[in-house]
């Protein structure tokens, strides 16, 4: 049952025109437009106390809490419980992180464990990073399947690297444009970004439900962002089913500047609020007679 604060929203947004299906940006459980937020864990409050005090302002933004780093190893499950049940609480995922490839060392057995055990402590998304795994693509196709028939759901997680020299410089170039590089090539390896999407395409057939981009080569600083490689991520995979990691502050602008509200975002805690204005501003700007296009202005 929603509060009064959601429920002023809800009719504020209707009002505006905002209360349809169509909406660029629907109430919770969304389906695009979604915020994953990193866990605040590292700080020196208790997790749970910190989680709470975040959540009690942030929580109507939120559509998702991330495990990151593998912190939930080093908590008491009772205390993980904790932190998943109140994340419950405010319609809010939770999904394990980038952890499950250190569990593979130990063969197949384990990661089925791994798989129930998350379910028993209240994790819904299972974070799968196929960089690190260095799996065939087969056997990932089968953890995602195994993921899926425990009734979880599952993110691969794909890095995108490419080689520096292949970032033109800033004055040589329009915003958003691509030019040749024109000094020489590094040794870097060049990511093959078809065969990404390929696995990519693959993992969601298998029944993965979002791609998580790990993109930190291409949008780590917004002024050298590749934007060919993300277009083409999108327009393989489509906007819905991929959620690219923005590092920073510009990097979450661009995102939702160029493809609006309805991009998928996984920023850090203190980013949410920042994310939620930029939403809310491009809604603004598309309708420009609604004063309320995101609940942020009513705070």
């Amino acid at each position: 049952m929603r509060g009064w604060r959601e429920e002023v929203v809800a009719l504020s947004l209707r009002g505006y025109g905002y209360g349809n299906e169509d909406d660029d940006r629907p109430e919770k459980p969304r389906q695009y437009g979604v915020t994953e937020m990193r866990s605040p864990f590292y700080s020196f409050r208790p997790a749970n106390q910190a989680l709470q005090e975040i959540l009690g302002s942030l929580g109507p933004f939120v559509d998702g809490l991330k495990f990151s780093g593998g912190c939930h190893s080093l908590m008491g499950k009772e205390l993980v419980r904790e932190i998943t049940d109140l994340a419950h609480k405010h319609d809010i995922y939770v999904s394990t992180g980038d952890w499950a490839e250190h569990l593979l060392r130990q063969g197949p057995s384990s990661f089925k464990q791994y798989v129930e055990e998350c379910k028993a402590l209240g994790f819904d998304t299972i974070e799968l990073n196929a960089g690190s795994l260095k799996l065939p693509e087969e056997a990932l196709l089968r953890l995602v399947r195994l993921i899926k028939s425990s009734g979880l759901r599952a993110k691969p997680l794909f890095s995108v690297k490419f080689d520096r020299s292949d970032i033109p410089a800033s004055g040589d170039r329009a915003f958003g444009a691509y030019i040749a590089p024109v000094k020489e090539q590094s040794s870097e390896r060049i990511e093959d970004v078809d065969l990404l999407i390929r696995r990519a395409e693959r993992c969601l057939e298998a029944g993965a439900d979002m791609i998580m981009i790990d993109a930190d080569d291409v949008c780590q600083r917004a002024e050298s962002l590749r934007a060919d490689i993300v277009a083409k991520i999108i327009g393989r995979l489509g906007l819905e089913k991929t959620m690219f990691e923005a590092s920073n502050a510009s990097t979450s602008e661009w995102f939702v500047k160029r493809y609006g509200p309805r991009v998928n975002l996984f920023v850090d805690h203190s980013d949410v609020m920042n994310l939620e204005r930029l939403r809310g501003f491009n809604m603004r700007r598309s309708n420009p007679s609604s004063h309320f296009a995101s609940p942020f202005f009513l705070m």
